[in-house]
């Protein structure tokens, strides 16, 4: 996926970048030490084979004073912190970091190394896996989040920006929706319903988001192109970039119940396949702002194809419809 918020750099850089983080180790000989990652939307992410024959992942974030949305304001220092945390769990198989610089004299960004994650990257391979296999593998990704949403926060919202946090989750939330219209106003641009007809459904709902009181983690991102699998087994966890202080409901594997899809493997998984109406209303909730993002992200990003912004408008218009009419 291209996207102008992809901070690539040179093979001479990363290998002073390399040198910096691994107490002056060079990289392996040949153009194929440094292999871009093309998978990503927004950061750029190279594997790197060192002098010493070890394979890192390294991840470089947008340079300072890219143009980006007001929830991705310092979520590389958010990954960062979200992912040391969640490895005191050995449950979850998230890769250890290496180093992590904000110095921002080698390299015009922050950025990161950290351990290769081995196995295939689930998005590439779960057509090909077996259906006990695909049952397996999401079991394992349920009880993965499940222990994820067992750290406990002091507050709601995001790390990275001290605007999007509040003392009760209903706050947080409502300016979550309020940072995605502000974001996509900035560019004069326009969601298929207007801003009042969301901000209505929003307050109309509102009450079933001070069932909330307690924050707890939430990877947010969790879906395949995030997990690698191996013997089916989950043998990876990443991108926990936009992981927030929030309500388990928020993880992308309760979104099915948005999507007519039912109780599934994950949700079996994770120990929750029952919903009050309450709780299907925040799912819905939950559906309408990632829909939000994703369609106003594209105006930011200049992606090169419309598939993300024509599944934003199914995924907007199936939460609004519900919403509007329940």
């Amino acid at each position: 996926m291209e996207s102008k918020t992809k901070n690539r750099k040179t093979q001479e850089q990363v290998e002073s970048m390399a040198a910096r983080a691994f107490n002056g180790l060079g990289l392996a000989v040949g153009e194929e030490a440094v292999l871009e990652l093309k998978d990503g939307w927004f950061n750029a992410s190279y594997n790197v084979r060192l002098a010493d024959g070890r394979e890192v992942i390294l991840k470089i974030a947008p340079p300072q004073g890219a143009e980006v949305l007001l929830y991705e304001k310092n979520i590389m220092t958010t990954e960062v912190a979200a992912m040391r945390l969640v490895r005191q769990n050995p449950a979850i198989p998230v890769p250890g970091i290496y180093f992590f610089d904000d110095a921002h004299d080698l390299c015009d960004a922050d950025y990161f190394f950290m351990e290769k994650m081995y196995g295939d990257n689930l998005q590439h391979v779960r057509a090909n896996l077996p259906a006990e296999t695909r049952e397996s593998v999401d079991l394992h990704i349920g009880a993965i989040i499940r222990e994820i949403n067992t750290f406990p926060g002091v507050y709601f919202g995001l790390d990275g920006n001290p605007d999007l946090r509040a003392d009760t989750w209903k706050e947080a939330f409502i300016k979550l929706v309020e940072s995605a219209l502000e974001d996509v106003a900035r560019k004069n641009a326009r969601f298929d319903y207007s801003f009042d007809e969301i901000r209505a459904v929003v307050q109309k709902h509102a009450p079933a988001l001070e069932e909330i009181t307690t924050p707890c983690l939430v990877h947010w991102d969790a879906w395949d192109p995030n997990f690698f699998v191996q013997d089916g087994r989950i043998t990876g966890i990443i991108d926990f970039e936009r992981a927030m202080w929030a309500e388990p409901l928020m993880e992308a594997q309760f979104r099915a119940l948005s999507f007519g899809e039912g109780v599934t493997d994950a949700m079996r998984g994770y120990g929750k396949t029952t919903f009050t109406f309450a709780e299907e209303q925040r799912c819905y909730l939950y559906t309408l702002y990632l829909g939000l993002m994703m369609n106003t992200e594209c105006y930011y990003r200049n992606y090169d194809t419309d598939e993300i912004f024509n599944a934003s408008k199914g995924v907007i218009n199936t939460a609004m419809q519900w919403l509007k009419a329940n």
